[in-house]
């Protein structure tokens, strides 16, 4: 079940440090670190039942590897050396990213829609707060304005002190904002609403978040989609993390279903990592007032940018819509024009947007 989460005090600052830094306190009681045992951490989560991927602490010691543990707000966070994969993020009992394979993650989940984007110039995350994605939008000379919407101010706290040499190295950039708030909330304040009135819309949406449980869970609902239709400028493109297709394939089929009634035009496309369920992640793309695939590169990148990248280039770009026949059949229906219209057994029942 999702735990009971406190309403954010929706606070805005520009790369400022929280006056209170849990970060400060670094006496571990590692006896009692949830999910550690006999050198290793094993996760635990509802989302695949059955499963569960295990990492060796470095030297095996939960002394000497264990460099954060504390609940915020709003989870549990920790952060522990591996043996093999470099320091690893931990929110409430699940590995969120690990230093040896973050990139193939935040480089396939931000260049698609970017490259797929023939000018993006203003840029919204939701989540994110380890700063992955945000690192990756940074390396786009074309995008003017980057605004960050996480609710747990721990999370950027703890990216910046134990992954500031991978990815929590970009939130000083000048073209940033960072809002402390709840996103579903945000999407909805009258300062957007205003926004929207004075025709300040996002090129590009970022949807970073978690399993939708905890805090994340209100961003997998049908409202929140349509709030960021609603955001989104004319060709604009939203790209949400959608889970794994070999377990999660029938929320995945939902999540496929609703976008494509919201947007018009959805895709979902894939990347590898062995620290995520399967070794496998994937992404929904949306796009606004436009029917050409993200498949195909709207600019080509610089050799300079290509140059920063360990995972992503082109031909990975294409190739990561390739997808195995079984889930083609299953998301063909509800990509299909002929779907539409037709009363599906999906999140579509929740949707106000016709």
């Amino acid at each position: 079940t999702p735990k009971t989460r406190k309403k954010s005090q929706g606070f805005c600052f520009h790369n400022q440090i929280m006056s209170k830094n849990p970060l400060m306190n670094t006496r571990i009681n590692t006896k009692k670190v949830k999910g550690i045992k006999d050198g290793w951490f094993s996760e635990t989560e509802a989302m695949y039942p059955g499963q569960k991927f295990s990492i060796a602490l470095e030297e095996f010691s939960s002394e000497k590897s264990i460099l954060f543990s504390e609940t915020s707000q709003f989870q549990d966070i920790l952060v522990f050396r591996s043996a093999q994969y470099g320091n690893v993020l931990v929110l409430d009992g699940v590995i969120q990213l690990s230093e040896r394979d973050e990139f193939a993650y935040h480089e396939m989940m931000t260049h698609v829609p970017l490259l797929a984007h023939a000018h993006p110039q203003n840029v919204l995350i939701v989540g994110g707060g380890d700063g992955g994605v945000l690192r990756e939008v940074c390396k786009h000379d074309c995008v003017q304005k980057i605004t960050m919407v996480e609710i747990d101010p721990m999370v950027i706290e703890v990216s910046k002190k134990y992954f500031s040499k991978s990815f929590g190295a970009a939130f000083d950039d000048p073209r940033v904002t960072i809002v402390y708030e709840d996103a579903s909330e945000f999407l909805h304040s009258k300062q957007q609403q205003q926004h929207r009135k004075n025709g300040d819309y996002y090129d590009c949406i970022f949807s970073d978040t978690s399993d939708p449980v905890g805090p994340a869970e209100t961003l997998f609902q049908p409202s929140f989609y349509e709030s960021m239709h609603d955001c989104l400028a004319k060709g604009g493109i939203v790209c949400a993390q959608s889970e794994c297709m070999w377990i999660h394939l029938d929320f995945i089929t939902d999540i496929v279903a609703c976008c494509t009634e919201i947007f018009g035009h959805t895709e979902y496309y894939s990347t590898l990592a062995p620290t995520f369920p399967c070794g496998q992640i994937g992404f929904i793309l949306a796009s606004k007032n436009r029917t050409k695939s993200c498949q195909q590169l709207a600019r080509q990148p610089s050799s300079a940018l290509l140059e920063q990248m360990k995972y992503y280039n082109p031909n990975i770009h294409q190739a990561s819509f390739v997808l195995p026949e079984f889930v083609q059949k299953k998301l063909q229906i509800y990509q299909s024009p002929e779907a539409q219209g037709e009363k599906l057994d999906c999140l579509l029942a929740q949707c106000t947007i016709s």
